[in-house]
C-alpha cells in the first residue's frame, strides 16, 4: 500500500507512489484509504458508516477497486533498472570558468568566488580540453550539456568566447549538439556581451533574491552597496532582448525572508515569468534555515501555489521552476533514481581542469575526482556517486518522494551528515512541501482543462 495522500487547497489528493498516478477524490474514498487495503472491504465500510454512511462507504470501495484494476493503486514496487550498473556516460559539465567574483553575497557556497582556494580565471586551453572530455566521455550519445559557471563567469568573457566557438566547430566535426547555459549575477551583462549570448542561443541563469530590501542585504558589492538596481535594470533588458524565452530568474530565500514567496511574487511583478527560489544552504550562520522555520516555510509554499493558479487563471501566469511537473511523462525510473548524475554523468572543472562530483563539492579536497588531463582518478568514487541512488538511500527507501527528490542533493547531504547516503533533513521536508503543492497544482490545470 505505496500511496501518499494529502489535502491541500481544498483538495483531497493521493498519489500511487510506484505508479505515480494521481488522483482527486472525494472525502469518503480519501478517508477510506486510512482502513481499505485491497482486501478488507467489509472492515473498511464499518469504518466508515457513521461519518459517511454504509451506501457512500460501499461505492467508496467500489471505486477504489476499480483503480486498483486498472494499475493505478496499490501498484507494485519499481526495481532498480539494470542501466544503473553500466558504466556511465559524461553527459554534462559545470566549467568554473572564474574562481572569482565582483558581489560578495553573505551565503555564498563559493567563499565569495574562490572555493577556498586562490582566485583565479580558467583559460582557453583548458575550456578546450573539457569541451573535448565531455565529447570522449559521451560516447554515442548525441546531446551534450555544458554550464559557464563561477564565481562570476563574466570576469572571464575572453574564454566563454572561446569556448563557445570551440564547442561549434566541435559539433560540426562529431554531430554533437550542446546545449549551453550561463549563470550570472547580471552585473557585467552590457549589451554586447547580450548579444553575444543571444546570438549563440545560450540559456540564462540570473541571480535575484527578489525585493530589493531582501537582495541588497545578501548580494551586496565589494564596498557594501546594494546591487538590485542593476542587476534588475540589465535581467529585464536581457528577458526583453530574447522574448522572455530561454532563461531562468534565480533567487535564494535565508532565515531572514522566511516570507519568501514575497520575493518571487515581487520578481512576477517585475515582469520575469521563468522563476526559481532555492532555500540557503548554510550551517552556523545567522541566516541559516532551522527545523523551527519550517511551518512558515510550508504556508509560504502552499501560499504561494494558490497564487500560482490566481494568476494563471487570470491570464498573468508565471513559471516557478518547483512546481513545473510532468505527472504524465516524466523522466524514465533510473533518470528519477539517479537525479542530477553528480560524480558519474555530470562533473564540474575547476580553472586548473580538475574534476568534482558537482559545483557544490569543488573546495571539498577529498572529493578531487581527478583533472581533464589525466581524466578519472577514483573510479571507486564515480561507482559510489553511481550506486547511491534513492532505492539504495536506507532513509528514502520508503519514502513517497523518493521517485521524484531521487535521494536529495549529495553536496547538501555530505555537508550536513558527511555521507552522501545520508540525505539532509530539512531540505527533504522542504521538497516533499514543494512536491505536494506540485502535483496540487498540475492536477488542479488538469481539472481545469477538462471543464
Amino acid at each position: 500500500m505505496d500511496i501518499h495522500k494529502f489535502h491541500l487547497n481544498g483538495m483531497y489528493v493521493v498519489l500511487d507512489v510506484n505508479s505515480g498516478a494521481v488522483h482527486v477524490m472525494d472525502k469518503v474514498a480519501y478517508d477510506a484509504l486510512d482502513v481499505f487495503d485491497g482486501g478488507n472491504d467489509a472492515a473498511t465500510v464499518a469504518a466508515l458508516s457513521g461519518e459517511h454512511g454504509a451506501a457512500a462507504a460501499a461505492e467508496a470501495v467500489a471505486e477504489l477497486h476499480g483503480l486498483i484494476d486498472e494499475g493505478h493503486l496499490f501498484s507494485p514496487p519499481v526495481e532498480v533498472p539494470a542501466v544503473l550498473d553500466d558504466a556511465p556516460l559524461v553527459k554534462s559539465l559545470c566549467l568554473h570558468i572564474a574562481h572569482d567574483c565582483n558581489l560578495r553575497c553573505r551565503y555564498c557556497f563559493a567563499g565569495t568566488g574562490d572555493f577556498g582556494h586562490d582566485r583565479g580565471l580558467m583559460p582557453k586551453a583548458v575550456a578546450e580540453q573539457a569541451v573535448d572530455f565531455i565529447i570522449a566521455g559521451s560516447g554515442r550519445r548525441r546531446h551534450c550539456e555544458m554550464d559557464f559557471f563561477g564565481g562570476e563567469p563574466l570576469l572571464n568573457m575572453e574564454t566563454v568566447r572561446h569556448a563557445v566557438a570551440y564547442v561549434r566547430r566541435r559539433e560540426a566535426e562529431t554531430g554533437k549538439v550542446f546545449k549551453l547555459t550561463l549563470t550570472t549575477n547580471a552585473v557585467l551583462l552590457d549589451e554586447e556581451t547580450l548579444a553575444f549570448l543571444n546570438a549563440e542561443n545560450i540559456q540564462l541563469v540570473l541571480s535575484l533574491d527578489g525585493r530589493r530590501e531582501v537582495h541588497d542585504a545578501m548580494r551586496p558589492y565589494a564596498d557594501g552597496r546594494g546591487s538590485w538596481e542593476q542587476v534588475v535594470a540589465r535581467a529585464r533588458r536581457a528577458v526583453a532582448s530574447r522574448g522572455d524565452k530561454n532563461y531562468y530568474v534565480r533567487g535564494t530565500y535565508t532565515a531572514h525572508n522566511l516570507d519568501f514567496a514575497a520575493d518571487v511574487l515581487a520578481m512576477a511583478d517585475l515582469g520575469f515569468t521563468e522563476l526559481s527560489v532555492e532555500p540557503v544552504i548554510g550551517k552556523d550562520a545567522g541566516y541559516a534555515l532551522r527545523e523551527e522555520h519550517l511551518p512558515t516555510l510550508f504556508d509560504q509554499y502552499e501560499a504561494l501555489a494558490a497564487e500560482y493558479l490566481a494568476r494563471r487563471r487570470a491570464g498573468r501566469p508565471f513559471e516557478f521552476f518547483h512546481f513545473n511537473l510532468n505527472l504524465d511523462n516524466g523522466p524514465c525510473v533510473a533518470k528519477r533514481l539517479a537525479g542530477c548524475g553528480a560524480g558519474h554523468e555530470y562533473f564540474a572543472v575547476t580553472p586548473d581542469g580538475d574534476l568534482y562530483p558537482c559545483h557544490q563539492f569543488v573546495g571539498r579536497d577529498e572529493y578531487l575526482i581527478g583533472n581533464l588531463t589525466d581524466g578519472i582518478k577514483k573510479p571507486e568514487l564515480v561507482r559510489r556517486f553511481r550506486q547511491t541512488h534513492a532505492l539504495a538511500k536506507p532513509a528514502c527507501r520508503d519514502c513517497w518522494a523518493r521517485f521524484y527528490c531521487s535521494g536529495g542533493c549529495h553536496a547538501n547531504a555530505q555537508l550536513f551528515g558527511g555521507d552522501i547516503a545520508e540525505p539532509y533533513a530539512l531540505g527533504c521536508e522542504l521538497q516533499k512541501k514543494r512536491l505536494e503543492c506540485a502535483i496540487m497544482i498540475q492536477a488542479s490545470l488538469a481539472m481545469d482543462e477538462r471543464v
